[in-house]
């Protein structure tokens, strides 16, 4: 529940609080909230400004910045570099705005793969016609050694500022890298189309997996683990979802692990396995009513009473939550009952 200015005047208007509380309350909630991203103007922004920037250096660059050669590339980078780190100090140090500081942070991030491919231009390493704009278009194993030295800044500038918003590069990064790793192990010859989805889905586990770690890490701290979180699920999912088989018994697998995917979204307050789960479990229902029972009169009946079981169900889980969720979390060890109550 997101609690605002009405609820507060609610609960001076059922006595729970007095006017002046209620003000004092907002103007405390409102100060803390300054520094933690949110949909308000200011943070708007913020990150928008940040975008442009960032998609200026990376998404957006034309064929004009392949004149400045390799060298010009490698020394623009690193300038924009330079004046990048001194906003973060600024910003962070001075100012006391460390959501910009974290944007400028993350903008020195994004250089990275640009120094490096100017480093590997400048020394002959690239063939004529290739240019950094496929970087983001385009699956080479041999943006490896770019993508290696953004992971390498990236944990640098994480381990000297502590901003959540710079695990978002390192979380791009390795999404990139789990197309890329494919040709990079097996060769170009050799990485089917059916290998990269395998690799895809097994490398997004991974991601997902080292989130929930950094979230049980930092369950004291700020949000580290959305980023990571994001692209380990959608590299995993779409891996999965882009498998095809003639089996009825690995769809139905296939449904069972978006289900999964659900319980483990509304578990750790995490919506982006909710949101990928509820996409593959419709898709799976919708193989059902247009090649399974397609012909039959029956499936949207018993798809009805299904879906009023479930509601059912979540009407029973309310009235008893706080019971069975105190029963669930006995079950659970320390830290991971730690990390769901501060989600919740």
């Amino acid at each position: 529940m997101e609690l605002n200015r009405r609820l507060l005047k609610e609960a001076v208007g059922n006595g729970l609080l007095s006017e002046s509380q209620a003000d004092q309350l907002w103007r405390f909630l409102n100060e803390r909230g300054q520094d933690t991203p949110s949909f308000r103007f200011t943070h708007v922004l913020y990150y928008l400004g940040g975008l442009i920037a960032i998609g200026a250096m990376s998404l957006f660059m034309n064929l004009g910045w392949e004149r400045f050669g390799g060298w010009g590339l490698f020394f623009i980078a690193l300038a924009y570099a330079g004046v990048g780190l001194w906003l973060t100090e600024f910003f962070l140090n001075r100012s006391h705005l460390p959501i910009p500081a974290g944007i400028m942070a993350t903008f020195v991030v994004v250089l990275t793969p640009l120094a490096v491919y100017g480093l590997q231009a400048a020394l002959g390493w690239w063939a004529e016609g290739k240019i950094y704009r496929e970087y983001h278009t385009h699956i080479d194993w041999r943006w490896m050694f770019m993508e290696f030295a953004t992971l390498a800044s990236g944990a640098v500038m994480l381990w000297r500022y502590r901003l959540p918003f710079l695990v978002m590069p390192i979380a791009v990064t390795l999404w990139y890298m789990s197309m890329d790793l494919t040709p990079f192990l097996f060769g170009e010859a050799d990485a089917t189309w059916e290998l990269r989805k395998f690799v895809s889905l097994w490398f997004g586990l991974l991601i997902a997996l080292l989130a929930f770690w950094v979230d049980i890490r930092t369950r004291h701290e700020k949000d580290f683990a959305f980023w990571l979180y994001l692209f380990g699920v959608i590299a995993f999912w779409g891996g999965l979802s882009m498998m095809s088989s003639d089996s009825e018994l690995n769809k139905f697998v296939y449904l069972c692990i978006n289900l999964v995917m659900i319980v483990v979204g509304a578990m750790l307050s995490r919506r982006v396995f909710a949101v990928f789960g509820g996409l593959g479990s419709a898709g799976y229902l919708g193989h059902l009513a247009y090649d399974v029972f397609k012909d039959s009169m029956m499936f949207p009946f018993v798809l009805t009473i299904i879906g009023l079981v479930v509601i059912y169900l979540g009407i029973v889980w309310q009235r008893h939550e706080e019971e069975f969720s105190n029963r669930l979390r006995g079950l659970l060890p320390l830290h991971m009952r730690e990390l769901i109550e501060r989600r919740h």
